[in-house]
């Protein structure tokens, strides 16, 4: 975003520059009043243009903020809702396109709540999806395989992953009437990670039993969910201490809210909650994902 205006009561940028560090904004014009927090603001005479009073803006890759962040939504309109019902009760291209502008209207409400997501979310995690529009995913099924045809989902979902092969597992948030939620972990490990995931866990349970049995994952999770074998898989003993967790083919945290939890005000807060709640997890596969059973590092 090389450059980008906006009006916020005390300031006025006129100029921003966004790169991989901080943030510089210069260009900054005087006008009312403003509430940010976490930023700190300096003259610099480098920058003084007269007659406009110009100050150098900094913030820290910790308080990151967006031009828009100011009027973005915090949670997610009843419109939303409202359009996947009819969407639900009008499956058909026909009715689509008849709506279609409605439906671009909702999808872009939902692309700027993922944005600010994506900012907060960046403020605690490296994560390298590039902006909320990116990680939505297509409303338009695929109906190939499928016995259902009917031409478009009925909910919108996103997911934002994570950067680099070192830190593993990704976020997910789903929309849908009746059955929001907030998703993470590893739906479909790769046979070789699903192996050594197995391997870590049976040379050493504990460390994941702590974390799914801690109070905090407990209040918000309740429990690890995924798809498990119902035999011991090859290569286990069945009478393993662990073979309950050995098991699993699927690791999944899902933590679901009504539609009226998923419409208060205070939705994007508990969606960062969540999502951070999910971190002692996703760090203990990320370690045991990238270091071999005696600790050393595979890469």
């Amino acid at each position: 975003m090389p450059f980008a205006s906006f009006s916020a009561t005390r300031y006025h940028l006129i100029s921003v520059s966004k790169y991989d560090g901080p943030i510089h904004a210069i260009g900054v014009i005087k006008t009312h009043t403003l509430f940010c927090p976490n930023l700190s603001f300096q003259k610099s005479n480098q920058y003084l243009k007269s007659p406009i009073f110009t100050l150098y803006v900094l913030a820290s890759f910790e308080s990151l903020i967006s031009p828009l962040s100011l009027n973005m939504p915090t949670n997610l309109p009843a419109s939303i809702f409202s359009f996947l019902e009819d969407l639900k009760e009008n499956n058909n291209r026909d009715w689509f396109q008849l709506n279609k502008t409605r439906y671009q209207e909702q999808f872009e409400t939902v692309a700027q709540f993922a944005d600010e997501l994506l900012l907060r979310m960046k403020q605690s995690d490296e994560i390298e999806t590039p902006s909320g529009k990116k990680a939505l995913f297509r409303i338009h099924k695929d109906v190939r395989f499928s016995k259902d045809k009917s031409p478009y989902k009925t909910n919108i979902g996103g997911s934002f992953t994570r950067a680099t092969q070192y830190l593993r597992g990704g976020y997910y948030f789903h929309i849908e009437p009746g059955n929001c939620f907030l998703g993470g972990g590893f739906w479909a490990p790769s046979p070789e990670d699903l192996k050594h995931i197995r391997n870590q866990i049976a040379a050493d349970p504990e460390p994941l039993r702590k974390i799914l049995t801690s109070k905090k994952f407990i209040s918000t999770f309740g429990k690890l969910e995924g798809e498990q074998l119902k035999n011991a898989p090859k290569g286990f003993d069945k009478d393993h201490p662990a073979i309950d967790l050995i098991n699993y083919k699927q690791f999944l945290l899902i933590k679901r809210f009504t539609d009226a939890e998923a419409q208060s005000a205070n939705y994007l807060n508990d969606v960062v909650t969540t999502f951070q709640a999910m971190r002692p997890f996703f760090d203990y596969m990320s370690e045991i994902l990238t270091s071999d059973l005696n600790g050393e590092p595979l890469f």
